[in-house]
């Protein structure tokens, strides 16, 4: 009893070349039955009821903080100051500094046991840099896509949860900067190749929306995502003190002290309809997205205490508590006024099941397609190389990926100029 009441008030650390573990906590392993989920945090201090959400999905299982810098402040918080709401049976910080660090045995070992997996802050591109193209990452792929388990992060750790994101390789950026060229070389967004969340497809994500430069940049961003891809973008972003917490049916709870403080988050879609891309998205010259003043709809929601407010990303339409607004660019010029409801309905670029489906996820060794008619499909391996082409699949069509390795592929659709790009995990 004394040693185990040591493990729970001592933290154990173990250092290492490339990662430093701070754990609290029953030293067993357990394996609970963990719920899909996903929470995403503007960056400062976490929101108590939205981690007990959380932490709640992870069903009293085993929780691995993965940070880039720090210690272990998540540890007693979560071991300790939550235990009157919810029960976990440990919590490991794991402070990785090195792409070495990232695929040490034991890194990847915490990984493959962990019910739950939380990205703290700092600085996103050494996320980037150190969990990317790796075991690491295919080790979180394989938490979210196989085991279905809940995975989360705020500030630099939401930063990167979007299948499109902001990798600040070459530094922060400002919305001046984004507005007057979109292609600066310090805009630099990744694009299904890192962390897939299959509900977070053609989103990007932003943080610290408390400051309101971040909306011209965020503009910036799904004016890129659009020009580049010819699709439809969608983001997701929130004030410091606000989180999004999504279940496994796209219902996207948040979580703030509104009416108190002004805490909001953002959920914004580039507009539908025959023409909705950017009128000027081009190197060296300003944005202009205008669309008749409504080149993005965002529905902008107040975070409560009890997270009653809400907006599903499921279908892009629905929700409770919120008011829509319309974005738009003018010569590099930023723009945001009372907007009314969108009306666009997801279609075959935005991968929704009543149009084309795609199963199963993830696959094995077939992929099946229902809904495509002499669509061209191109599938990619997390290198970029080209493993399946077909310039005529039909509807029903069976594609075999016995050859194919585990890991991450990207399936490309193309159909009438119109094209839609996912990523699905081969187990």
């Amino acid at each position: 009893m004394k040693k185990a009441l040591l493990f729970i008030l001592f933290p154990i650390v173990v250092f290492s070349q490339g990662y430093t573990s701070y754990f609290t906590g029953n030293t067993i392993n357990v394996n609970t039955n963990p719920s899909p989920a996903c929470c995403l945090m503007g960056g400062a201090t976490e929101h108590d009821n939205a981690m007990v959400w959380l932490l709640q999905k992870a069903d009293a299982g085993d929780i691995l903080i993965l940070r880039c810098s720090g210690s272990d402040g998540y540890n007693d918080y979560i071991y300790s100051d939550l235990a009157s709401q919810v029960t976990v049976n440990s919590v490991e910080s794991i402070v990785i500094t090195s792409a070495a660090g990232a695929i040490n045995p034991y890194v990847l070992n915490k990984v493959a046991n962990a019910e739950m997996i939380w990205f703290a802050g700092g600085d996103q591109y050494n996320y980037v840099s150190y969990f990317k193209d790796n075991a690491l990452e295919d080790a979180i792929n394989n938490h979210i896509n196989v085991k279905h388990y809940p995975i989360g992060g705020t500030s630099a750790g939401m930063a990167i949860l979007g299948d499109h994101y902001f990798s600040a390789q070459n530094g922060s950026v400002t919305s001046a900067t984004v507005l007057n060229n979109p292609y600066d070389p310090a805009v630099t967004i990744g694009a299904y190749n890192f962390i897939n969340i299959p509900l977070l497809n053609h989103t990007i994500t932003d943080t610290h929306f408390d400051n309101p430069d971040r909306k011209g940049r965020f503009t910036g961003f799904l004016a890129r995502i659009a020009a580049d891809e010819g699709i439809r973008s969608f983001g997701i972003a929130a004030n410091e003190y606000v989180a999004v917490c999504v279940d496994e049916t796209g219902k996207a709870r948040v979580y703030g002290d509104y009416p108190n403080y002004q805490e909001f988050a953002y959920f914004a879609q580039a507009n539908c309809g025959d023409s909705y891309l950017p009128e000027t998205c081009q190197e060296g010259m300003p944005l202009t997205w205008n669309q008749s003043g409504q080149a993005v709809k965002v529905y902008k929601v107040p975070g409560t205490n009890n997270g009653n407010n809400y907006f599903n990303i499921s279908d892009w339409q629905t929700g409770s508590g919120g008011t829509w607004e319309n974005w738009k660019a003018i010569n590099g010029v930023f723009t945001a006024a009372a907007g009314t409801a969108s009306t666009c309905v997801l279609g075959i670029n935005d991968f929704v099941a009543d149009a084309v489906t795609v199963y199963p996820v993830p696959f094995d060794t077939e992929i099946h397609f229902n809904g495509l008619d002499k669509a061209a499909v191109t599938i990619t391996d997390s290198q970029g190389r080209k493993v399946y082409e077909n310039k005529s699949v039909r509807s029903d069509a069976t594609i075999s990926t016995s050859s194919f390795p585990a890991g991450v592929y990207v399936i490309s659709i193309e159909k009438d100029g119109k094209k839609s790009t996912r990523k699905i995990v081969r187990n």
